[in-house]
């Protein structure tokens, strides 16, 4: 079972197999879980935010925080390629979300103008103006979705309270193109059932949902390190690529990560 929490608001810089030198953000708790969702695969484990102490990053603090981060490393070889808003849940639950991604940019405008502000989220709060908004300021907008069939969306990303798949699509749809969907592919059995979103079925409902959206670019990777459930199968780069030239022979860009 996952357990890997990150124990600071500001951390890193660390490489990312998918943004390069990054210095994440974390505008959850440091010591729990924080999210919406469920996910089988999340390498934080399951959630519970009944346990949670619910100690969100304070708005000021957090600007102190990255402010003396970014100007540590200025001119340094750890440079971020990017700022990284991901940590331990869903960011854009925090309820001071879009002033922070303000405050974001203009420390990076004056520490690290090269740096691009990414975000990973899972695409459960796009319903709310000021969230939605804040992601179109942001230059890497990654939104995840995981399927195109709602039970297998909800077999793998157990969504807390009465979010649908339906829902996530009309979000995602409000950015005219402008985001990028990133995908984990994973073939398991939980609860007595197996879950497989690589199957020819799922593709087809992925895909046709994907080309409804039409992303910058998709991102397409397995699972890295240990996850919630506990026997979760890596999908072979072979696989992740065959998926890859579907999605390119539908004139989609894609990018695929093992």
């Amino acid at each position: 079972m996952a357990g890997f929490l990150f124990d600071n608001m500001v951390f890193g810089p660390v490489f990312s197999r998918r943004l390069g030198v990054s210095l994440g953000v974390n505008l959850l708790p440091v010591d729990n879980k924080y999210c919406n969702f469920n996910c089988v695969y999340c390498e934080c484990g399951w959630t519970n935010n009944k346990s949670a102490k619910m100690v969100l990053a304070k708005r000021e603090l957090l600007k102190e925080r990255l402010k003396e981060k970014l100007k540590e490393i200025q001119g340094t070889v750890n440079e971020p390629d990017a700022i990284t808003f991901a940590g331990n849940g869903e960011p854009t639950i925090h309820p001071h979300f879009a002033g922070i991604i303000d405050d974001t940019i203009e420390l990076r405008d004056k520490y690290a103008p090269n740096a691009a502000i990414s975000i990973l989220s899972n695409a459960t709060m796009l319903d709310r103006p000021k969230v939605a908004e804040a992601l179109k300021k942001v230059d890497k907008n990654i939104q995840k979705l995981d399927s195109g069939i709602e039970g297998t969306f909800k077999a793998i990303n157990q969504a807390l309270g009465n979010k649908s798949l339906d829902s996530i699509v009309e979000g995602l749809l409000g950015f005219d193109g402008k985001l990028i969907i990133q995908t984990l592919f994973m073939r398991a059995g939980h609860n007595g059932a197996i879950i497989d979103n690589t199957t020819e079925e799922e593709i087809e409902a992925w895909l046709g949902i994907v080309k409804k959206v039409n992303p910058e670019y998709v991102m397409l990777y397995p699972i890295e390190r240990a996850t919630a459930a506990g026997n979760i199968e890596k999908i072979e780069l072979r696989e992740l690529r065959e998926i890859a030239d579907k999605v390119e022979a539908a004139g989609i860009k894609v990018e695929v990560y093992s």
